[in-house]
Order: structure tokens, then C-alpha cells, then sequence
């Protein structure tokens, strides 16, 4: 991690309350979020017996591991739980975006959350007397929609093909990979293709994954990113995975990895520099790393153990919830879609503990897990 100790060429904003602007009629954006993510639940409650979260309900991956905060971070970087060198215990689930689980072969957006368990500082309102820090991410740079109210209705599109027939899902999914293959044989990329199921059938473990949206750094602001650091993770971007006839392929070649050996990332931040060009209310602009480069403040590593467990389903999938709202005030998400999520994130939360008649509770040590 030696490029952290070298300060940015570019001074960082130091974050101001007039970044932020409420939307028009936000708290009907919200209402209207809430309303679709609880029809994704109740629908696939319906079906399965069981309630899922209402985004990222499928994992592929449970792991655990530690984050490693170095000495010698310059000052701009050495700021909220990055304040002080030290190694936390670090929880980290794998996933992809759909609010049911289809087989793997529909190709949709991997996501990653990653919970930091022992940290220390001023809480986010509705998290008193917790000690962890939530980064919920996606591995693209920014978000599909620039608005709460462009996620609202983009939302709405995602919750009227939940509980559709799979098989058309995996017919019009292999069609979109068709497309995006040819968009980008040109040069291009298409968020709208990947997200409806353009995915390429790749390893996700080889993915660089992104905040998309901003969050306070202590003094400053910036948009969190974790990439591959060790050679093997690095080895595996946009590696294959054959997925036919495989409905559980991605968790299998994850399983695979880690029987064998760990891998090591790294967490990085890439702090504001210029708020025309680097906006917190407009989600979906990809701020211009040649303004401000992802810079490592951390590093995640995990060694070889079983990735899936029925234990493990339990205790992660079954027994926590990830937000980016879990967390210290000196990384309080920022934006209008980060508003919305809040209470989004806690209306299926609860939805869930409710149905499934289980505690969602923050652990204090890892032990808490019950691994």
C-alpha cells in the first residue's frame, strides 16, 4: 500500500451542507420505494415460504476476514475509522442485484457488502451503541439513475419482473450478453443491458466494486471503491464461469477459490476534488479518476476457508443486514439516493426479521456471528 503515503496532487473538497439538495417531493419518492421493495418481498415471501431481501437476495459468497488499517496515511486519508492504524474483523457477502433467486445464468450486476465490525466514533442516527461500519457496493462506478426518483421508477421496472417464469428470464438473459458483447466490441458499454441481464458470465471475484454514490470521509467526501490486490483475485477478471445447467455456478467457483487459497483487496477512496465535475446529487456521474484517483486507505484480507456453509447462511445471509446507513457519522452517505435508501433499507429489514421470526442484531465482536 505505498501509494498511500504519498498526498493527493489535487486538494480535496472539504465537504459543505449546500452539496446536498433535497429533491421535490422526496419523501413520495420514498414512500414510492418502499411500496416496490415491499411488493418484491411479498411476492417472493409468497413463493418460497421465506423472506429474501428486496435487492441482493441471492449470495454467492460469506466470508471472513480482517481489514488492515496501515500507520502513515497521509492526513486527508487518515480520517473516520481510518483515523488510526489497526486490524478489525471484517464480514463480506457476495451477491447479485435481483430481489429473487434465479439461476445463475441470468447474468445480473455482482454486488458486495462488507461489514467492519469493532470500530469506534459517532454514530449515524437509529445506530446508537453499534460498532460497525457497512459499505454496500456494485461492481460499476456509478449509479444507473442520476435521482431518488429515477431509482423509484427504475425500482419499478425490477418489481413487475419479480415472480416472472425463469426460463424466459434465462432466454432474454443469454439475448442481452448477445447484445452487450456487441456494444462493447466497439468500445462502448450499456448499465441498461447489464442491469436487465447482460451481465457477462464471469468470476466475481476478479470485480473492482463501487460505492457509485458519495459518503462523508471524515472532513471530506468521496466514493468508496474495493478492487483485487492479490495476484489471484487479479488473475481472475473477467475469467469465465461456465454456468450452464449450473443454477448455483457463481457460488461454486467462489467455493472453489477459497478451499484453496485467501485473497487480499484493497478499500480506497476517491475523495472530491472539483464539485461541478464530481456532483453528490447527480448519482449516476462517474467521477474522472484523472481528477482524483481511488487511493488505498485499507486492505481486506481473507484466508482460505469454506465460503458456503449451511452454518454460514444461517448466521450472514439469515442473521444480518447490511446498510449503508450502518455506520459512524463520519461516513454518513450522502446524495438523495442514499436518503431514500435509509428507510428503504429498513422498511425490508424489518419485513424480514418479521416474517422469517429472526433477530437482526449488530455484532459486537465476530464471535457474535456464530460461525
Amino acid at each position: 500500500m505505498s501509494s498511500t503515503l504519498a498526498s493527493t496532487s489535487v486538494a480535496p473538497l472539504r465537504f459543505q451542507a449546500s452539496y446536498e439538495q433535497l429533491e421535490p417531493d422526496e419523501a413520495q419518492t420514498l414512500a414510492d420505494i418502499d411500496e416496490q421493495m415491499h411488493g418484491i418481498q411479498e411476492k417472493t415471501y409468497a413463493d418460497g415460504g421465506k423472506a429474501l431481501r428486496s435487492v441482493h437476495a441471492k449470495s454467492h459468497g460469506l466470508l471472513v476476514g480482517e481489514l488492515r488499517i496501515p500507520a502513515g496515511l497521509p492526513p486527508e486519508l487518515a480520517q473516520g475509522i481510518f483515523a488510526r492504524p489497526g486490524t478489525l474483523p471484517v464480514v463480506m457477502r457476495l451477491s447479485t442485484t435481483p430481489g429473487d433467486i434465479l439461476p445463475d445464468d441470468v447474468s445480473t450486476p455482482r454486488a458486495m457488502a462488507i461489514k467492519i465490525i469493532g470500530v469506534e466514533g459517532e454514530r449515524l442516527p437509529g445506530t446508537e451503541g453499534d460498532v460497525t461500519q457497512d459499505f454496500v457496493m456494485v461492481n460499476g462506478p456509478a449509479f444507473n439513475k442520476p435521482t431518488a426518483k429515477a431509482f423509484a421508477g427504475n425500482l419499478k421496472l425490477l418489481a413487475s419482473t419479480t415472480d416472472k417464469a425463469q426460463g424466459s428470464k434465462q432466454v432474454l438473459s443469454a439475448a442481452l450478453r448477445g447484445l452487450e458483447k456487441a456494444v462493447e466490441a466497439v468500445g462502448g458499454k450499456s448499465a441498461t443491458l447489464i442491469a436487465l441481464g447482460g451481465h457477462p458470465e464471469t468470476n466475481p471475484l476478479g470485480e473492482t466494486y463501487f460505492s457509485q454514490v458519495p459518503v462523508l470521509f471524515g472532513d471530506y467526501f468521496g466514493k468508496i471503491c474495493v478492487r483485487p490486490a492479490s495476484p489471484s483475485l487479479k488473475a481472475l477478471f473477467q475469467e469465465p464461469v461456465d454456468l450452464k445447467d449450473k443454477p448455483d455456478g457463481l457460488r461454486e467457483a467462489v467455493a472453489a477459490h477459497f478451499e484453496e487459497q485467501g485473497g487480499e483487496w484493497e478499500l480506497c477512496v476517491q475523495l472530491c476534488t472539483d464539485i461541478g465535475k464530481m456532483p453528490v446529487e447527480d448519482a449516476s456521474v462517474v467521477w474522472d479518476e484523472k481528477l482524483s484517483p481511488y487511493q488505498p486507505v485499507a486492505r481486506i484480507v481473507m484466508g482460505a476457508q469454506a465460503s458456503w456453509s449451511d452454518a454460514r447462511a444461517q448466521s450472514i445471509d439469515a442473521g444480518l443486514a447490511f446498510s449503508p446507513w450502518h455506520g459512524v457519522a463520519a461516513h454518513r452517505p450522502l446524495g438523495g439516493v442514499m436518503r431514500v435508501r435509509k428507510g428503504a433499507y429498513e422498511a425490508a429489514q424489518r419485513f424480514r426479521a418479521a416474517r422469517n421470526q429472526v433477530g437482526l442484531s449488530e455484532p459486537k465482536t465476530i464471535g457474535d456471528i456464530g460461525l
